[in-house]
């Protein structure tokens, strides 16, 4: 197939864009700038309305997969990126004859509390009433955001955890991983028009339970620090007041919120009364276990941009 990718230049874009090769499609990646991606690139901005048709004028694409996704989740960041980019480019692939979008979200839209999350769900909802063969791809924690404190902790720092470090769980998938499944759902009709919950193979892990890995393969124990709630919250408050002053300190008590949430949700699929383990799908071959071991050995780096929490 002849494919469209979008969001390249991120790690999952750049896996994805891999996976797309490996599988034998044509892939064609819409970048502003061209970095470490393994196929042609067309150079553009997905903000800028008509830059994504002119893209797709005369080429002939069957499919476009986005793994678009807002870098702070900061609510102008996310209506641009996560709703309108995509809003765009699906009208577009519409007016040009492309017939599959696969489209990269987030578990974390199942329960709404954040403006990033109210931007992605706008535009799943724009591209299930598409008319377009659809697959709306909505991984747990990433293995990277989950990899922001093991440089500290090797360097004999603690670990920081939220509460008892057991109020959430997840079930971490890899890059590679999370890409050949975006690639599959190209051409198994069983991933097609279906929103897919996905996670790694493994079983959900806690923080605690990243601590204990992690002194495992430091052969040491490692020291918890635990953050409590309220502290947060108030962080949160002052922010919020300041924020009402200047933007800068609003911006900041977004982020605290945002952070907040990932502190006390848990990544897996939300069965209506309680976060699902057994419910959570699993997919791919990676385990969170042998990148913190490659991490640590200097093997694999770290890439953690916004997910550098501490």
């Amino acid at each position: 197939m002849r494919v469209l990718l979008l969001g390249a230049t991120g790690t999952i874009g750049r896996a994805t864009a891999a996976a797309l090769l490996d599988a034998g499609h044509e892939v064609t990646a819409f970048v502003r700038a061209p970095r470490d991606i393994a196929c042609p690139c067309i150079i553009g901005d997905v903000t800028q309305v008509g830059a994504v048709a002119g893209a797709m004028q005369g080429q002939g694409f069957d499919a476009v997969i986005s793994c678009l996704a807002s870098r702070t989740g900061l609510p102008a960041d996310a209506w641009a990126i996560d709703h309108r980019a995509n809003s765009m480019a699906l009208k577009a692939a519409h007016a040009a004859g492309v017939s599959q979008f696969v489209l990269l979200s987030a578990i974390c839209v199942q329960k709404p509390l954040l403006e990033f999350q109210r931007a992605k769900l706008a535009f799943e909802g724009e591209l299930q009433s598409s008319g377009l063969t659809y697959a709306i791809v909505r991984p747990t924690a990433f293995f990277k955001s989950l990899s922001g404190q093991v440089a500290r902790v090797a360097a004999g720092k603690s670990f920081m955890v939220f509460g008892n470090g057991r109020l959430t769980a997840c079930k971490p998938i890899s890059d590679a991983d999370l890409a050949r499944y975006l690639v599959n759902c190209l051409t198994d009709p069983a991933l097609q028009n279906r929103i897919l919950p996905i996670g790694g193979r493994a079983p959900a892990i806690t923080p605690l339970d990243q601590a204990v890995m992690l002194g495992a393969l430091l052969g040491r124990d490692v020291r918890v620090k635990h953050v409590p709630l309220a502290l947060m919250d108030s962080i949160i408050a002052v922010l919020g007041a300041l924020g009402r002053l200047s933007p800068r300190l609003a911006e900041k008590a977004n982020l605290a919120r945002i952070g907040r949430y990932y502190g006390t949700q848990s990544m897996l699929v939300w069965n209506g009364q309680s976060y699902s383990a057994d419910d959570t799908p699993e997919f791919g071959q990676d385990t969170l276990r042998d990148h913190y071991a490659a991490l640590l050995k200097g093997d694999a780096q770290g890439d953690l941009g916004a997910h550098a929490v501490f």
